[in-house]
């Protein structure tokens, strides 16, 4: 009878660890197309775009300008529209229409030299401080007028001292930009002593202080985000005093703040006098923020499928597929599309999930999913950006999506750093 006990006991014991290890295994996902993206990929059939394609929705973009131009508007804050996330001119001029805005942030050279003739009447800053060769670069080839229009971020006492060498030997004014740190701790001035003493010598050295920019994108991922924008704004507010100290009117310089991630906390009441806006217009996935909520996703990655495979063989360990496949069903079926290793993450079908075995490839990336997916070779499938800025050069032409046609291609800007 004990030994009939024992056997019961360990018998229901394994039952129970084969429920518990059940209970972990993966819940089955999947589908196909939802009717948005359905239409989305005839559309690009129609157009015969059956290759990896950056595609735009229209309407979706002109639904976040209006959304973002509503806050700012409210505020009664300018909006200077951030060029590297929109690397298109006619996608970045869409933008600046919609705001009604000649601001533009720039973060290269050469992207510099590319939008200057294209916007004549623009007041552009730069992003980030570049080496004084970029600033020579840009003034020996646009024209010494054109370079003393720009605003030169500066971050250093070195870098001041560089430009300013450079802007005298062209004859430039020098319209300096300083940058400063509030909270973000990526360079600038990071306190009223070091700032001051840098206005002072660009008055000394001839050079025209512009403004200040101070960024904190570090704000909406602060354990306490209310006290982390008090912060940056104190910090804020102690430049703007410096500058008072030396003479200069605030009012009529550029106090440049916010990004995509924290526009609306300055909406709300900012030191910043603009604010900088970009990705938000296309909102890839890195800006699924609370503050961004009523803003949707405009650009995805739309990509064929080039190989389907309904039991999708496992490299060098064949014979366990099946097991694999039965543990986790996500990992069923096999998807090789065209292109790949993109800074994004599939979408539709719903699903797909890149290959933990295999890797990431940019030549024929292969996305798994369960048998939920009916997808074959020629079909599309549909990836959402983590960000724009680079890899909306990856594409060509953007293609315009109008809610039933490619209306348009819109071309990007040459590729550049």
């Amino acid at each position: 009878m004990p030994s009939r006990r024992l056997v019961l006991i360990g018998t229901g014991a394994l039952a129970l660890a084969g429920i518990g290890t059940l209970a972990l295994r993966p819940e089955e996902r999947g589908g196909m197309h939802d009717p948005y993206f359905s239409q989305l990929a005839q559309a690009l059939k129609r157009a015969g775009l059956n290759r990896p394609t950056l595609v735009i929705d229209r309407n979706r973009l002109e639904a976040n300008v209006r959304a973002v131009r509503a806050s700012v508007d409210g505020a009664k804050l300018p909006l200077r529209v951030v060029a590297k996330s929109l690397p298109s001119p006619r996608l970045l001029e869409a933008v600046m229409t919609g705001m009604a805005t000649q601001r533009l942030m720039v973060f290269s050279a050469e992207m510099l030299l590319q939008l200057l003739p294209l916007h004549p009447m623009a007041d552009f800053l730069m992003g980030k401080p570049l080496p004084v060769s970029e600033f020579a670069r840009v003034a020996d080839k646009a024209g010494a007028e054109t370079a003393a229009r720009v605003q030169w971020l500066i971050d250093t006492p070195e870098r001041l001292a560089q430009y300013a060498a450079a802007a005298q030997a062209r004859g430039i004014t020098l319209r300096a930009s300083l940058e400063i740190d509030v909270g973000l701790h990526r360079g600038g001035f990071a306190d009223a002593q070091t700032l001051s003493a840098a206005v002072a010598a660009a008055k000394a050295a001839g050079v025209q202080v512009a403004g200040l920019m101070g960024y904190e994108p570090h704000v909406p991922k602060m354990p306490d985000t209310d006290s982390a924008y008090r912060d940056a704004q104190q910090a804020y507010r102690t430049a703007i005093g410096v500058l008072r100290q030396h003479g200069l009117d605030p009012a009529a310089l550029t106090l440049n703040s916010a990004g995509s991630p924290t526009f609306r906390r300055h909406c709300k009441g900012t030191v910043a006098n603009e604010v900088s806006v970009g990705s938000a217009f296309v909102k890839p996935g890195d800006f699924d923020y609370d503050d961004l909520a009523d803003l949707v996703p405009a650009a995805f990655i739309a990509t064929p499928v080039i190989k389907a495979s309904s039991d999708q063989a496992l490299p060098g360990i064949e014979a366990f597929s099946g097991a694999t496949h039965w543990w986790d069903r996500n990992s069923q079926r096999g998807f090789f599309i065209h292109g790949g290793h993109w800074l994004a993450k599939p979408v539709s079908p719903p699903g797909l999930e890149y290959s933990r075995l295999f890797g990431r490839s940019s030549n024929q990336e292969l996305l798994t999913g369960s048998n939920r997916i009916a997808l074959r070779p020629d079909d599309t499938v549909f990836l959402r950006p983590d960000q724009s800025e680079a890899l909306f050069l990856q594409f060509g032409d953007l293609a315009v999506y109008d809610g039933g046609e490619i209306a348009e291609m819109w071309p990007s800007l040459p590729i550049s750093a």
